[in-house]
C-alpha cells in the first residue's frame, strides 16, 4: 500500500502561483511513477502531469503546458506540482496518484492505484 497526502492548496489571484506537494509513505517511493489530477465541480476527473519514476520523463495536458511544472524528490518521498499564471478555470480540487513504475505514461485516472484525499485550488478573477 501506498499512502498520499496532498497538502499547499488555497486561494490565490488570477495570475499568481502555488505549489502543491503529495507526501509518500508505506513504500519505496522510487518504484512508483506519480500524476498529478484534477476535478471542478460538475466535472470528471483529468490529467494534468505526469513524471516518471527518476524524475527524466515528465508530460502535461496541454491546458497546462508552460504554466505547470511536475517534479519529485525521491530522497523526500515528495511529488510536486508547480503552478504559475493561474487562471480561474484551473480552480478544482487537486488529487496526486502514484502506480507501479514501468515504461508507460499514464493519463487514465484507472492507471493509478493510489490517490490522495486531494487538494483545493480556487483561483479568483
Amino acid at each position: 500500500q501506498v499512502q498520499l497526502v496532498e497538502s499547499g492548496g488555497g486561494l490565490v489571484q488570477a495570475g499568481g502561483s502555488l505549489r502543491l506537494s503529495c507526501a509518500a509513505s508505506g513504500r519505496t517511493f522510487s518504484d512508483y511513477a506519480m500524476g498529478w489530477f484534477r476535478q471542478a465541480p460538475g466535472k470528471e476527473r483529468e490529467f494534468v502531469a505526469y513524471i516518471n519514476w527518476s524524475g527524466g520523463i515528465t508530460h502535461y495536458a496541454d491546458f497546462v503546458k508552460g504554466r505547470f511544472t511536475i517534479s519529485r524528490d525521491n530522497a523526500k518521498n515528495t511529488a510536486y506540482l508547480q503552478m504559475n499564471t493561474l487562471k480561474p478555470e484551473d480552480t478544482a480540487v487537486y488529487y496526486c496518484a502514484a502506480r507501479r513504475a514501468d515504461s508507460m505514461v499514464a493519463v487514465r485516472t484507472t492507471s493509478y492505484a493510489y490517490w490522495g484525499q486531494g487538494t483545493q485550488v480556487t483561483v479568483s478573477s
